[in-house]
């Protein structure tokens, strides 16, 4: 069973660091595209940033040049190092994954969610 779980999330004063991890596992066929996704309460959650196996990343503009997501293959886990926090980045962090699952010996692409990290960045 695929289960992505995440950490180091916390509280920050403004213009401080994070960095966030998520471990992934379960899946034979490895994991195509993993990422973090945040939420605010009452807000939908959004994009923040992915990144591939072979290594292209894609960012929300909001933390461009702050956010730098990275991974470890064969850690099979994804980081999230955070800078120059603010206030607006305040939410719980989310990983997921894209894997393969098999449904009686079919193979399927499913999205994968880890439970979710809270980031509380004070001003």
């Amino acid at each position: 069973q695929v289960q992505l779980v995440e950490s180091g999330g916390g509280l920050v004063q403004a213009g401080g660091s994070l960095r966030l991890s998520c471990a992934a596992s379960g899946s034979i066929f490895g994991f195509k595209t993993m990422g973090w996704y945040r939420q605010a309460p009452g807000k939908q959650r959004e994009l923040v940033a992915t990144i591939t196996m072979g290594g292209s990343t894609n960012y929300a503009d909001s933390v461009k040049g702050r956010f730098t997501i990275s991974r470890d293959n064969a850690k099979n886990t994804i980081y999230l190092q955070m800078n120059s926090l603010k206030p607006e980045d305040t939410a719980v962090y989310y990983c997921k994954a894209d894997s393969t699952t098999l449904y009686s010996g079919s193979p399927f692409v499913v999205d994968y969610w880890g439970k979710g990290t809270l980031v509380t960045v004070s001003s």
